[in-house]
């Protein structure tokens, strides 16, 4: 094991020098190179807008937690929005594409959220643009374009709306110019039904000419609309630009769907006009003015570039793929991607990003909690379909909060540490918030539900201990196992969560969650490190469990035992396993003291996993889907709770025994808490 994580501190040293090239500062990163190309998402917690390397290129746009079903032969998946991206732009006559362009470069800008990039034509003409997805409109993809004519040249520019084929039915495409007093509103627009029906989704889009400071015209060009098949529709204008000339204009798109509106269609219009006709520096300043409130929550790393500007990224992600206010979670893949998840939720949302996110951003993270909230009552008749208590919430879950796992993976009907797990993120959150009343109405009612579910769970050993049989753990390579450690440590935990909020609202705890707690087996070889499972024999492990039960669990708190669970299963852990494994085994030794073996295994967690040009993180080092926001929680936990020494606790956030790797001058963590703390650690 030592070998392999050699290796791969070697590959991390490598890659980074490679691509200091291209650093900028812990803000930026930037390439001027399209080679192996993996882009960065524009998100807003809504929609999640994919770039590409070619001139204006959008490979997708993801809707966030609209859902549709082919109810014959496959679960639910989350939407592909219309495509409104790859604007087309000609040069006199000739069509601007990656291959007769030079000097091409792109910056993406985690402080503003935004993509810059920049490029010539030939001799004619150099281009750049901005694109964002707006905070502040959080149905908005925002093209901002500038065109500097080199010589005297006409350009003509297409905006267009692509509805793709696999998951729309015919769309409805209209231009119209809609008129209100002296305005006048050109609106593009796709209207279709999902594929299977369950959603009606509108995007509506136009031209904006925010000023126009050369002396070439005074007025807005006229505008052409052409339909080049079912799914495609473009609207256009020419202009004929002198040298020096300078074309500013944006290209904006509003989607809607029937999942958030009950008429999609005019919203989505309505959207539209407002962009249309609200100043571009105010749409963009009230965007970033939202994004400099987010990083009010802050990593700050001192004398390590590479390191700041990864954890920043994760960072980035998780703010882009939530919001607060839409009592919506975030899928493993957030907005990125729409496979191989589907965009369901797993435990991936409470158990890895939930920490970082409660740790500086309690309204995002309060969206997240009332997402699970929101679908008690679907948990609970699970719950009855399997002739159990309580609730039992799905190990996949989409809009409807029923089961939206496959049917043929077994991790739907066996994997059940899954509703312990929210459980104790329900109440870390009340631990961070103090939020009685919230407490009172949805906290507890979850915790009480979960509690209920477990005690109809386990089953009595006849020397009145208590297991958990045929389930699956963290670990998903041990199937229909007894007595997963993971899970009986979770159930523990949570069980206890249960009697203390009880108490917290005035409520008698019942009696039998505390004797359950203590009585669940967690087994153990005869040198006493713990078993994952009751019958475990060495086997390779898909991922972190047993040690899962020092942290977060704080199951397991003696250093021996903790330090016998790390050294055996350490080698255990599959190559191939997922990012967030390593981490784990990297907050644990931070935490006992071994900060040169954690920052290895920090960076073995996620460096690997890393695609140029920016660094997006795939789920495992062989894959090449990204991002995967699973794994920025875990690297931010090893920063977090690991070198920073936070903790929750029923006093809120504390700090025990932070520790540095001798790669860092300095770790600043900024905003934590509702008090908006900082903690500095030299």
């Amino acid at each position: 094991m030592m070998k392999r994580v050699f290796m791969v501190t070697m590959l991390w040293m490598i890659f980074s020098l490679i691509s200091m090239a291209q650093v900028n500062d812990g803000w930026n990163i930037s390439t001027e190179t399209s080679d192996n190309y993996t882009g960065i998402v524009l998100a807003n917690g809504t929609i999640g807008i994919l770039p590409t390397s070619t001139p204006f290129g959008v490979k997708h746009v993801v809707l966030n937690h609209v859902f549709d079903k082919d109810p014959y032969h496959q679960v639910s998946r989350v939407l592909h929005g219309m495509n409104f991206g790859n604007l087309e732009i000609t040069v006199d006559g000739e069509r601007i594409t990656s291959d007769n362009i030079h000097q091409w470069s792109q910056t993406f800008d985690m402080k503003e959220a935004k993509l810059v990039c920049s490029f010539e034509y030939k001799d004619k003409a150099k281009i750049s643009y901005e694109l964002y997805a707006l905070r502040n409109l959080p149905q908005t993809g925002y093209f901002n374009v500038n065109i500097k004519a080199l010589k005297d040249i006409e350009v003509k520019v297409c905006g267009k709306i692509v509805t793709p084929k696999s998951d729309y039915q015919e769309p409805v495409q209209r231009y119209q110019v809609l008129a209100d007093a002296d305005k006048s509103m050109p609106i593009l627009q796709s209207l279709a039904k999902s594929r299977y029906g369950l959603q009606t989704v509108s995007t509506s889009a136009t031209f904006v000419w925010p000023h126009i400071t050369s002396a070439y015209a005074k007025a807005r060009p006229e505008l052409k609309h052409t339909t080049r098949s079912k799914w495609e529709h473009t609207l256009s204008f020419r202009k004929a630009l002198q040298q020096k000339d300078s074309l500013d204009f944006v290209w904006s798109a509003s989607v809607c769907s029937s999942q958030n509106f009950f008429d999609p269609k005019s919203e989505s219009e309505r959207i539209a006009i407002y962009t249309l006709l609200t100043p571009r520096k105010t749409l963009i300043d009230q965007h970033v003015q939202r994004w400099k409130n987010l990083w009010r929550g802050d990593i700050i790393i001192e004398g390590d570039i590479a390191s700041q500007q990864d954890v920043r990224l994760a960072l980035y992600h998780l703010y882009a793929f939530g919001r607060a206010g839409n009592d919506l979670s975030i899928a493993p893949m957030g907005l990125s991607v729409q496979s191989p998840y589907n965009g369901h939720i797993f435990w991936d949302t409470e158990l890895w990003m939930f920490p970082p996110l409660l740790l500086f951003n309690q309204g995002i993270a309060n969206s997240l909690v009332n997402y699970r909230y929101d679908r008690l009552e679907a948990a609970k008749r699970r719950a009855t379909t399997y002739g159990y208590k309580g609730a039992m919430y799905p190990w996949e879950s989409d809009f409807s909060g029923e089961e939206a796992t496959p049917p043929y993976a077994l991790t739907g009907p066996f994997e059940h540490h899954i509703t312990a797990d929210i459980g104790i993120a329900f109440w870390n959150y009340y631990c961070v918030t103090k939020d009685k009343e919230w407490l009172k109405s949805k906290g507890y009612p979850v915790l009480k539900e979960v509690a209920d579910f477990w005690t109809s769970r386990v089953t009595k050993n006849v020397d009145g201990t208590y297991s958990i049989l045929n389930v699956i753990g963290a670990d998903e390579y041990a199937t229909n196992i007894d007595d997963n450690a993971f899970t009986n440590g979770a159930v523990q935990t949570v069980l206890h969560y249960a009697t203390q909020a009880a108490k917290e609202v005035g409520i008698k705890p019942i009696s039998k969650w505390k004797e359950i707690a203590n009585g669940l087996q967690i087994h153990r070889f005869e040198d006493g490190t713990v078993k994952e499972y009751k019958t475990y024999d060495g086997a390779i492990i898909k991922q972190a469990d047993v040690n899962l039960l020092s942290y977060p669990l704080h199951v397991v708190t003696d250093s021996k035992t903790i330090a016998k669970n790390l050294a055996y299963y350490e080698p255990k852990l599959a190559p191939e396993g997922p990012a967030m494994g390593r981490a784990i085994f990297a907050v644990n030794y931070a935490r006992m003291g071994d900060a040169s073996h954690a920052y290895s295994l920090f960076k073995a967690s996620y460096e690997p996993n890393k695609h140029p040009p920016f660094g997006a993180l795939s789920e495992t080092a062989t894959a090449n889907r990204s991002y995967f926001a699973t794994g920025a929680g875990g690297m931010l936990q090893v920063v977090l709770f690991g070198f920073g020494g936070l903790q929750f606790t029923e006093n809120g956030i504390i700090q025990k025994k932070p520790m540095l790797p001798k790669q860092w001058k300095s770790l600043t963590i900024k905003g934590v808490g509702p008090k908006q703390k900082t903690f500095i650690i030299r």
